[in-house]
């Protein structure tokens, strides 16, 4: 199936999703596909909101997208690896027994299911600006993340 369908089955049947993409096999280059893919997609998430930055501060935009573009396209990735692999030596800690390439994809798999909401959250923040409907999209993406993310790690480590 594909990764689209995918994305949108993980809201109904999370851990079946993330079982059968897991079950795929250990393939590093898919999960930095992955983790690309989501980091792509929240950087051009954050444009509708630089560009209200600048409009606001009359800071220049291509200044804030390339800021933007390095934190999200080449940071973010580094950190990610680093997390979910601080993410396994926690879980085994508690008594996971899964590999480090599971916790790794379950949280580039969590950051990319997730990535639909921040492109939402960047048009809120773009249109709307600061307020309720921000705070609040915010925190819907963000709980979707986190909950996504736990619920991976967990059949990951389980397995």
């Amino acid at each position: 199936m594909g990764v689209a369908a995918d994305m949108l089955r993980a809201y109904v049947a999370p851990r079946a999703v993330f079982r059968a993409r897991l079950g795929a096999g250990p393939r590093e280059d898919r999960a930095l596909v992955v983790l690309m893919a989501a980091c792509l997609l929240i950087f051009v998430a954050q444009w509708p909101r630089l560009q209200r930055a600048a409009l606001e501060s009359g800071q220049d935009f291509q200044m804030l997208v390339g800021g933007s573009l390095f934190a999200w396209l080449f940071m973010v990735p580094l950190l990610a690896y680093a997390i979910g692999t601080i993410s396994h030596l926690l879980a085994r800690a508690l008594g996971g027994g899964g590999s480090p390439y599971g916790a790794r994809f379950a949280l580039f798999w969590a950051l990319l299911v997730a990535s639909p909401l921040w492109l939402l959250w960047g048009l809120v923040a773009g249109f709307i600006g600061p307020g309720l409907q921000l705070t609040l999209t915010g925190a819907v993406a963000l709980a979707a993340f986190v909950v996504h993310w736990s619920l991976n790690l967990w059949v990951a480590e389980r397995t």
